[in-house]
């Protein structure tokens, strides 16, 4: 059984269950992608994702071309499609892209955001804090994909959230907390996301907006150290 079958069969499945079939086979083809550990280059084919997924092959296929177009997949000649790979330099440029955009995501999230949407960024937030202090980074990486997702919905922007997301899922496997993430960076990275949402609870938009930017610098200079490992 190899990474992307043990994911998909042993991980249990928490989705709504009023997702549609393409929706479903989306969500949990991305969370594989994004929790699996899987190397770019890894076929994702129609056929043996609907066994595993038991679920027909059109809404599959669809699932895989969503990917296709975000970044996550690749197409390639002869119309397979892989786990897509990242240079050093897509991250780069992606990160950049990140300092531009983001902190002006949280500038209008931390305006508009409902309390509900505040109650659910410390829910995922004492999550982050709790992963951090065992260092279980599962538990981490999925509370920073709620805590993405509230700020999206909470920001009147859609096409701004939307991309946001978007950027930071299609360079995942280099630019986010991973395998390689050490203790001590994973504790100031929560750290700098727990300065974003007390910002957020007091309605301070700028101070939530200059802890974004404080944030991406740190990931930026981190992601810099990590490269010059390589």
């Amino acid at each position: 059984m190899d990474k992307l079958e043990a994911f998909l069969t042993e991980q249990p499945n928490h989705l709504p269950k009023a997702l549609s079939r393409r929706e479903l086979a989306y969500e949990r083809i991305k969370a594989a992608i994004r929790h699996a550990d899987l190397e770019p280059g890894v076929p994702l084919t129609e056929t043996r994702l609907s066994k595993l997924l038991g679920i027909s092959r059109t809404p599959v296929r669809e699932a895989l071309q969503q990917l296709v177009q975000e970044g996550l997949a690749e197409s390639t000649p002869g119309h397979a499609v892989t786990v897509a790979g990242r240079s050093i330099q897509d991250v780069l440029d992606v990160v950049h892209i990140r300092s531009l955009l983001e902190p002006e995501l949280i500038r209008l999230a931390a305006e508009a955001a409902s309390n509900k949407q505040i109650e659910e960024l410390e829910g995922s937030m004492k999550t982050m804090e709790r992963a951090a202090e065992q260092h279980d980074l599962e538990t981490w990486a999925k509370a920073d994909v709620v805590f993405h997702r509230v700020i999206k919905e909470a920001c009147p922007n859609g096409l701004l959230g939307e991309t946001v997301v978007q950027l930071k899922t299609r360079v995942h496997h280099l630019a986010n907390i991973d395998t390689h993430t050490d203790p001590s960076r994973l504790v100031r990275c929560t750290e700098e996301h727990r300065e974003v949402v007390d910002a957020i609870k007091r309605r301070d938009s700028l101070a939530a907006r200059t802890a974004m930017e404080k944030h991406i610098s740190a990931l930026t200079n981190s992601l810099l150290r990590r490269i010059s490992y390589r």
